[in-house]
């Protein structure tokens, strides 16, 4: 599966109100794995960007003269991130500039040239419900170093996201491991298919038993009588006793 993940950043807020974007930053997953395979453009948005807005990303109105305009670049953009899944934090502020960009040089919506977009912030919110979830925080929470980032840059952003992304959706979708390193041979790395072999159930012995009843007593008498495991059980206790009778 190929994921782009993007960032922008622009001369204010509003696409709608004529705020045009002043730098695209790139970076390309290919089986949740880096590939190098970035794409980095500076642009002239034809517009002083505001006060507010250059405290943010810090892109002078003087360097950005002599970048090229978006027509000039929406062919290669929209090639590069054609199929893709798109990964954006706060998705739907950047999907709306990326769409003016377009409606302006009489181009479809940036949704009808990739496969989907996310928005990793909404992600987070699931995730860590009632908590801070800016790039920043989630960097912190999730161990990223963005010790690099002392203004808004839309390649670096596009990296630390990339990072924050991998670490959000953490997860073993398969029983396939990694063994060995052949880098040095330049080969891609054997994957072992666990599913082929035949597991062996364990059964507790008496004193893994009585310890475990020990845990479920402490904590009955911490929660009061509220302890999950038991509740659980009572509740399939009943259900085949009723499906017996």
């Amino acid at each position: 599966m190929r994921q782009i993940v993007l960032d922008t950043e622009t001369t204010g807020l509003s696409a709608e109100n004529g705020d045009r974007i002043v730098e695209i930053g790139c970076v390309e997953l290919v089986g949740r794995k880096l590939t190098g395979n970035n794409r980095h453009f500076y642009l002239n948005p034809e517009r002083d960007s505001h006060e507010d807005a250059l405290k943010v990303h810090g892109i002078s109105n003087e360097f950005l003269k002599d970048k090229p305009k978006f027509s000039a670049l929406a062919d290669e953009l929209l090639d590069y991130l054609q199929g893709a899944e798109i990964i954006i934090h706060n998705a739907p502020f950047d999907v709306s500039f990326l769409d003016k960009e377009l409606e302006l040089i009489g181009r479809k919506p940036i949704r009808q040239c990739v496969d989907k977009v996310t928005d990793s912030l909404m992600m987070a919110k699931e995730m860590f419900p009632g908590k801070r979830n800016s790039l920043n925080a989630l960097c912190d929470r999730l161990d990223v170093d963005n010790s690099g980032r002392t203004l808004h840059g839309a390649l670096l952003d596009a990296e630390l996201l990339a990072d924050v992304y991998i670490n959000l959706t953490r997860g073993q979708n398969s029983l396939m491991m990694d063994v060995g390193d052949t880098s040095h041979h330049g080969d891609a790395t054997p994957l072992i298919d666990l599913s082929t072999f035949e597991l062996p159930l364990l059964a507790a012995n008496d004193q893994e038993i009585a310890d475990h009843e020990k845990l479920l007593a402490d904590i009955d008498k911490t929660s009061k009588g509220k302890t999950v495991w038991r509740v659980v059980a009572a509740e399939l206790s009943a259900t085949l006793i009723k499906k017996m009778v």
